[in-house]
């Protein structure tokens, strides 16, 4: 646990929150500011700022749990859809640095829109991307 990092101290009980779920690794979480009903976070009880320094055993065992969870949320708030979201870095949109993923249950005309605007690379571009792999 990091001392000056709020994420840590929700994860690991030192602040109360509404936990929706708990085992060993993780504290699932409603979100306080939610973009629509039943908005969650699943919190890695250990720290790590982001997706590049999360350690493998956190990362393998967090997507079977927000696929639990997802499905509790389909069954329990009646959802149409949800989003699977985790920013890492600022210009990606994380505000809290401690790794975290959103699952945000959606609804018909729930006024939300978590999308991009599309580009349009050419074929010449994708190629080079590709061939940096």
């Amino acid at each position: 646990m990091k001392d000056d990092c709020i994420f840590c101290k929700l994860a690991n009980g030192v602040i109360p929150t509404n936990s929706i779920y708990e085992d060993e690794d993780f504290k699932v979480i409603l979100d306080m500011g939610p973009a629509t009903k039943g908005h969650a976070l699943i919190l890695p009880k250990e720290h790590a700022d982001n997706l590049y320094e999360l350690p493998d055993e956190t990362a393998a065992k967090i997507l079977p749990l927000a696929k639990k969870l997802a499905l509790s949320m389909r069954e329990k708030l009646h959802t149409d859809g949800l989003n699977v979201v985790q920013n890492n870095g600022e210009v990606a949109g994380q505000t809290v640095m401690h790794y975290h993923l959103h699952l945000i249950p959606r609804y018909q005309n729930d006024g939300q829109r978590i999308l991009w605007k599309p580009t349009s690379p050419s074929a010449e571009e994708l190629e080079a991307v590709k061939n940096l792999f």
